[in-house]
């Protein structure tokens, strides 16, 4: 019995593909382009997050002790200090990996 003429078509088209991945190199990534926008968005979720957890952990004991505006105010600062701090190693990994990617383009 003979084969189906479709499945025969459809081999041939993936013997034809194959070959024509074999030879082209691949396409760049799309979202490398991406990628400096995406390290700009986590740190300003750092900042914020740093915020919001001192402000949650000011309020928070402001409202046990009584004490409303004292422990806000000093968790919102260092929320902001540990929020910079984090967003300062981020732009440090940033950095090195800018480093390395540049050193790697020096050798070819």
């Amino acid at each position: 019995m003979s084969e189906d003429p479709d499945q025969a078509r459809l081999r041939a088209l993936e013997d034809r593909i194959a070959a024509l991945r074999k030879t082209q190199e691949p396409a760049p990534r799309a979202d490398e382009h991406y990628s400096m926008a995406n390290m700009a968005w986590r740190m300003v979720i750092e900042l914020v997050a740093g915020l919001a957890i001192g402000f949650g952990i000011g309020y928070g004991l402001d409202v046990l002790f009584g004490t409303l505006p004292l422990f806000l105010v000093l968790f919102v600062f260092l929320g902001l200090a540990a929020g910079v701090k984090t967003m300062m190693r981020t732009a440090k990994e940033v950095q090195l990996d800018a480093d390395k990617a540049s050193a790697g383009h020096e050798r070819d």
